[in-house]
């Protein structure tokens, strides 16, 4: 093999190493092989409710962070387990539990049990519509419900899809005046 052959091979090997990744990514995008089609939400994305501030609620939510993501749930079936589960997960998340706040949504009277650190609690004015017994919602900061999840979910499915919103909804980077 010639000088000149060896340097068309390697100028060959070359174009071969850029142009074949972009040939493999357009046939992924043009016949939809190797991209997954499946949704990854264990719970039911976009939930038909109203945004939160229309939600018939007594009392006020306190202050929040604009940044603060929301875990509502309903808590009209066995609300001491259902709290105490929704708290545990809170302080799975680690360090991203500042990100979250708990609202604990009770029946129209509930009794005189004590709230659990860091949880909200309110309960309906009047029964809406569209809420289940025992449902969950996570709710974003513009205060849209993104996932639903029904009485009876496991709390590890909840995890995994709250870890991956906090995930693709990083921080916002805090900015230093001077």
């Amino acid at each position: 093999m010639t000088y000149v052959n060896r340097q068309r091979l390697k100028l060959l090997s070359l174009i071969a190493v850029f142009a074949l990744p972009l040939v493999a990514a357009w046939v992924m995008v043009e016949w939809r092989v190797g991209i997954p089609d499946a949704r990854t939400a264990h719970g039911q994305l976009k939930p038909e409710v109203p945004a939160l501030g229309a939600w018939p609620l007594e009392g006020r939510m306190p202050a929040s962070e604009k940044d603060d993501w929301l875990l509502a749930f309903d808590c009209t079936l066995d609300c001491d387990q259902m709290a105490d589960q929704w708290w545990r997960l809170h302080r799975a998340l680690g360090k991203e539990a500042t990100r979250v706040r708990r609202l604990r949504i009770d029946a129209l009277t509930f009794g005189e049990a004590e709230s659990l650190p860091g949880e909200t609690r309110l309960n309906w004015a009047s029964e809406p519509g569209w809420k289940d017994p025992g449902y969950v919602w996570i709710v974003s900061p513009q205060g849209e419900a993104v996932l639903g999840y029904r009485a009876g979910v496991d709390p590890y499915d909840v995890l995994d899809d709250l870890k991956q919103l906090l995930r693709m909804n990083p921080e916002p980077a805090v900015q230093l005046n001077g």
